[in-house]
């Protein structure tokens, strides 16, 4: 049985602290990394098909075999409406059956876990792990630095901040 590790951000954009907490999976088969497409509790993001953008170049930049981004939250996508964890879970258990799924999650989402949508069941049908990150920097650390125009090369990997600074993203 192989072993999924699913790894569910806004990635907005992705930074340095999620590529230590992705080096840290490498025990997994296989790493999906998930961009939000709407954010549960509203959070302001770049647009969905930019933030895969910068995801995919995120994971060139990380040449990582065992790292792919999921398009699974596209196809359960319903305008208007979040898409849960639980409802993510189900369907790429469905997609993988003979696999077992860890979600992967930063300590602030912890906190927040007893939120999540079926919280109770996801605990009790697939395995949870918080992975704090090893190198502490957040994305509102490259954001707040790209709006004062500061240096982000310390932020994010370099195909990522070059797409940053061309596109003026934030």
């Amino acid at each position: 049985m192989s072993k999924i590790a699913v790894f569910g951000s806004a990635f907005n954009p992705p930074s340095l602290g999620h590529k230590s907490v992705i080096e840290s999976l490498s025990h997994f088969d296989k790493v999906l990394l998930l961009p939000s497409i709407a954010h549960a509790w509203g959070k302001e993001m770049l647009d969905y098909p930019v933030r895969c953008e910068l995801v995919d170049a995120f994971i060139s930049d990380m040449d990582l075999a065992n790292v792919e981004r999921s398009t699974i939250e596209e196809q359960l996508h319903q305008p208007g409406q979040s898409v849960t964890t639980f409802a993510v879970l189900e369907a790429l258990e469905a997609k993988y059956p003979q696999s077992e799924l860890t979600f992967v999650m930063g300590p602030d989402n912890l906190i927040n876990f007893a939120k999540f949508y079926k919280s109770q069941e996801i605990l009790s049908r697939w395995s949870v792990m918080a992975c704090p990150e090893k190198i502490k920097v957040r994305s509102t650390d490259i954001r707040d630095a790209l709006r004062s125009k500061n240096d982000i090369t310390h932020l994010t990997t370099p195909k990522v901040w070059r797409k940053l600074v061309e596109n003026s993203y934030y």
